[in-house]
């Protein structure tokens, strides 16, 4: 697999199939079955972290192209601040020159983030999440609690049909008050950390606590 970083934000992978099928994975489950896929893309991403120090944090922009020989991937980590998020996405001269055509198209899949928008938020204490649940009880957000490695962990999935941007940027803003924004992956929770709530995890916490 090939690594190439384009800026500090933006990573660029080019994978063949060959090496696909190497690291255990079928060319045809990983378009039809989401988990292998988004297994096969975090592990890309944990061997990204481990040659060129490129963190798994915050939201992300992908990029897929497939190839004869493989795929390219144009990762970009967007900067959250003061719960805003920005993102950098590098486009080439040529797609300037062709008109707006294709930044329009850019501009599209950038604020289809937010239907994918998922966020890990850590807690140092169990009653930082208590506290959390007291506060805030947004509708319409999914999120399950875990427990690794003698901390808590709040996976939330945000839905653009009813939240907007600025809902999102809000609610995130306050529930990042409570807690962190984690490194950790969802699939590394569901395979090492324990299940606290699966589903509605601060309805739960409210309610027993």
């Amino acid at each position: 697999m090939e690594i190439e970083r384009v800026n500090d934000t933006t990573i660029r992978f080019f994978i063949t199939y060959k090496d696909i099928e190497e690291r255990g994975f079928e060319r045809e489950e990983i378009w039809y079955n989401r988990e292998r896929g988004e297994e096969l893309f975090y592990d890309m991403m944990n061997e990204a972290s481990d040659r060129d120090d490129f963190e798994l944090d915050g939201p992300l922009w992908i990029q897929v192209h497939a190839h004869d020989k493989g795929l390219e991937i144009l990762v970009t980590r967007g900067q959250i601040s003061d719960g805003n998020m920005k993102l950098e996405i590098p486009v080439k001269e040529e797609e300037i020159e062709e008109g707006n055509t294709e930044l329009d198209e850019l501009n599209k899949q950038v604020d289809s983030q937010y239907d994918q928008l998922e966020i890990i938020i850590g807690f140092r204490e169990f009653e930082d999440v208590i506290s959390l649940s007291h506060s805030v009880q947004p509708e319409f957000l999914a999120n399950s609690l875990y427990h690794y490695e003698g901390r808590y962990y709040l996976h939330i999935h945000f839905n653009n049909d009813h939240y907007t941007e600025d809902e999102q940027d809000n609610l995130l803003s306050r529930m990042l008050e409570f807690g962190y924004e984690s490194e950790l992956t969802i699939h590394r929770l569901k395979e090492y950390g324990k299940e606290i709530a699966v589903t509605n995890g601060l309805s739960i916490i409210k309610q027993a606590f």
